[in-house]
């Protein structure tokens, strides 16, 4: 399957940005055969120096804070403390002007909308051969927003901007508080995630109370529905 799909920039994209000007790349991937021959195929194809890696979000976030943000971003969909679309509302809050590429196998046409209402430059296959690929990365680089062939739109705009706007209400969440509405998610009560984070049930109820406003919910039922509509936390 080829990436073809390029749709115009609106809503939730970054600065254009120049293919050639793409140094420094960042790969997120807990696989490390994946990662490294990603790696080598970005640095054969665009003469690229200094490609970084990371095997979790937490390290990611952490390597951006030590080492500075990267000229673009190729996100797993699945890691082993993020699914879903958690790994790029993290990044997209941390670094709003850095394209950020999204790689799975999953191609449900959900979860790509999800990503893409989250701040996706492109969504792109891991089945995707080398051309296709680099293809794929360079057109995202100048400023395309790039998804699978075959990908369908809802085609309902009201419903697209809705769940872009829900997803930036998210990115607007603390660390702390992402965990614990992970943990809601879960079906956890706030005993539980007092126990589970090791903080006092009064602070969990703290942090309820401003996720619920940030998030524009008035019941724990009403957030875990508008988690799962972005794909929060859940891939499949």
């Amino acid at each position: 399957m080829t990436s073809a799909t390029a749709q115009a920039q609106d809503r939730g994209t970054v600065p254009r940005l120049s293919a050639d000007r793409v140094r420094e790349i960042l790969i997120v991937d807990d696989h490390p055969l994946m990662c490294d021959a990603l790696a080598l195929t970005l640095k054969i194809s665009f003469g690229l120096k200094n490609v970084r890696t990371a095997r979790s979000l937490a390290a990611a976030v952490e390597q951006i804070r030590n080492q500075g943000a990267p000229d673009a971003v190729i996100l797993d969909l699945n890691l082993p403390d993020a699914r879903g679309s958690e790994g790029l509302v993290t990044l997209r809050r941390q670094i709003p002007d850095v394209p950020i590429t999204m790689i799975s196998a999953d191609l449900e046409n959900a979860m790509i909308s999800a990503a893409m209402a989250a701040g996706a430059q492109g969504y792109i296959s891991k089945s995707l051969g080398r051309e296709a690929l680099v293809d794929s990365l360079r057109r995202m680089w100048e400023g395309e927003r790039v998804t699978p062939d075959g990908y369908q739109p809802d085609g309902d705009s009201d419903e697209d901007n809705a769940r872009t706007e829900l997803a930036r209400r998210f990115a607007s969440l603390t660390p702390q508080q992402m965990k614990i509405l992970r943990l809601i998610c879960q079906g956890k009560a706030n005993k539980e995630i007092s126990y589970e984070l090791s903080i006092a049930e009064a602070t969990v109820k703290t942090h309820i109370t401003a996720i619920m406003s940030k998030i524009n919910a008035r019941r724990r039922t009403q957030a875990v529905l508008l988690a799962n509509s972005v794909r929060l936390f859940e891939a499949g």
